[in-house]
């Protein structure tokens, strides 16, 4: 059922069923909105301000999309009126068909009639014309789909949708438009809901042969599935948040998906259809506003960080030389029993450790970079072996059988910054864990408890309307010309330099994580260590508190699209 106000049957009469639209849930009364102070409007939108009344809606969205930064040359309502009947001509819309860049996408109906389903294929087959440069963007139907309620003719839907697209500002990201834009958000998502939903992560892992591919489902969530009433009131806000409202929305999704679903059988023999037809029928457990409340409730990484993240995973994927839609590789079999032997853990354990990293190096497979079985029990090997490769695996079995281990962000070589003296680096990327004798995996603390630092780039309280994330323009460079690290420490303002002792090295030891005590500490032979609580994971021990060595291995990741 969608929503709409008596007034507005008449101004805005042309593309929608109005026996499909619920008149009764509308406001009479003729709200106008004349707020510009950020802080206000952003209040207004989660609120739902304008939510129940269809022209002040229609206003509020005319408004903000006008104030949306645009390319000098952005095409606009005259120049639809001038190039439709050339396109269209006098066949009918649907017989003409779309562009590939719509991905077979089907255009939700939003309670619009027939003559308005026409509508948006005809603003698709207009845009494509236009905007030669958009080679993917799946979201494009549903957003016009959308703009055609709150358009009084489909030149002025033509027209915001244009301005959304030729967006110029680069600390604004509104919809993605490429293929690489596309890939790399919904690793992006793989990897939010890695750290934010990790009971619903851990579901995915064990129902699904490849997650990413149903992470990859996230915008059809949200432009495709969801019904009107909930994405019109997620567009509201995104209008003036921008892009991070979409993860954040799509997190909840899954989450309510989980907590609906935990402990029942699937519905159908595939979990991405079994998500896709709970958010169809969102409205038989969660109200929109509860959906919003959820999605706000979430302590999410800050702009900067997220788009460091999507630039990291962006360069993964340019480097596989994935830019155009293919075949997906079934990343999460990477590791299978043909490549794979560990003298310490299985191929299910291994894989369980493998749902846990970063999206852009699970699309890598594992490779054995040090044994103490066939390398010896010597530190400098130990070093020798593992240089050169970022990120790093550390597995450990001690002679009593438990087994645990270290997901490192960065080359050991880095150790040799801080000269002669024992230095930490790494980044919030870096987690322990133990898999014998019970699973546990401890995350940088600072990812459950952001309470605890402020970013020091963070700009959200402070941002415009629809600002969104940062642009690699506005990203510093580090002197080696590299992207500034996702969760890099010094993006942070911590408490204390023990929140961020992630790894250390010297010809000595062995140290990752550190404050109040080491998670794990080895000894210079590799035969002895230590475990304990420390601050920068918050982790209980790992295993017996001292222990000894049985086998340690150092695994990197071997990238196999490129040989």
């Amino acid at each position: 059922m969608c929503f709409a106000s008596p007034g507005a049957m008449d101004e805005y009469r042309c593309f929608v069923d109005w026996d499909k639209m619920d008149v009764s849930a509308q406001s009479q009364d003729t709200k106008e909105l004349t707020c510009t102070d950020f802080h206000e409007l952003k209040q207004l939108a989660r609120q739902g301000y304008w939510a129940k009344n269809h022209s002040l809606r229609a206003k509020v969205y005319h408004k903000l999309i006008s104030n949306i930064p645009c390319r000098t040359v952005t095409p606009d309502a005259n120049v639809y009126r001038d190039i439709v009947v050339k396109i269209i001509g006098k066949r009918s819309s649907s017989s003409l068909p779309l562009p590939e860049f719509v991905d077979n996408s089907l255009i939700p109906t939003y309670c619009l009639n027939a003559e308005g389903v026409g509508a948006v294929r005809k603003i698709i087959l207009c845009i494509a014309n236009q905007f030669p440069d958009i080679s993917f963007c799946p979201a494009l139907p549903s957003v016009i789909a959308l703009l055609l309620h709150y358009s009084k003719d489909e030149a002025e839907c033509f027209e915001q949708v244009c301005r959304i697209l030729a967006c110029n500002d680069p600390s604004k990201r509104l919809i993605d438009q490429t293929f690489l834009a596309f890939e790399s958000s919904c690793m992006t998502f793989g990897d939010l809901v890695n750290k934010y939903c990790q009971a619903a992560h851990k579901l995915m892992v064990a129902v699904s042969e490849d997650v990413l591919e149903v992470y990859s489902d996230w915008q059809r969530w949200l432009f495709g599935e969801l019904p009107m009433a909930y994405i019109a009131r997620v567009f509201d806000v995104f209008l003036v948040e921008g892009y991070k409202v979409l993860y954040r929305v799509a997190l909840a999704l899954l989450k309510f998906f989980h907590k609906v679903r935990a402990g029942q059988p699937m519905e159908s023999d595939s979990i991405q259809q079994d998500i896709r037809a709970f958010v169809r029928d969102i409205a038989k457990s969660v109200s929109p506003e509860r959906l919003l409340e959820k999605a706000f409730a979430i302590r999410l990484f800050s702009r900067k960080e997220i788009q460091l993240l999507q630039m990291a995973n962006e360069k993964a994927l340019q480097q596989k030389g994935i830019t155009v839609k293919q075949k997906r590789q079934n990343v999460h079999l990477a590791v299978h029993a043909e490549n794979f032997k560990s003298e310490i853990v299985s191929v299910k354990e291994m894989r369980d450790i493998w749902s846990w990293i970063p999206e852009r190096f699970a699309l890598c497979q594992p490779l054995l970079l040090f044994t103490t079985l066939e390398h010896g029990c010597s530190l400098s090997r130990f070093y020798s072996h593992s240089e050169g490769h970022e990120p790093t695996l550390l597995l450990i079995k001690t002679t009593a059988k438990e087994v645990c281990g270290a997901y490192l962000s960065t080359d050991w070589s880095e150790r040799r910054r801080g000269g002669s003296k024992l230095s930490f680096f790494g980044t919030g990327e870096c987690f322990v864990f133990r898999l014998q004798p019970e699973v546990e995996r401890y995350e940088w603390v600072i990812i459950k408890h952001p309470e605890l630092a402020s970013t020091t780039s963070e700009t959200e309280n402070h941002a415009q309307p629809a600002s969104s994330t940062l642009s690699s323009s506005s990203i510093p460079s580090d002197p080696s010309d590299r992207l500034s690290p996702f969760l890099a420490a010094r993006h942070f303002n911590l408490p204390s330099k023990t929140a961020s002792m992630f790894m250390a090295g010297s010809s000595d030891c062995i140290i990752v994580g550190g404050g109040d005590g080491q998670a794990l500490y080895l000894d210079a032979d590799l035969n002895h260590g230590r475990t304990s609580h420390c601050n920068t994971f918050n982790n209980q021990p790992l295993c017996s508190e001292s222990f000894q060595i049985s086998i340690l291995e150092v695994w990197g990741f071997r990238d196999t699209m490129n040989g």
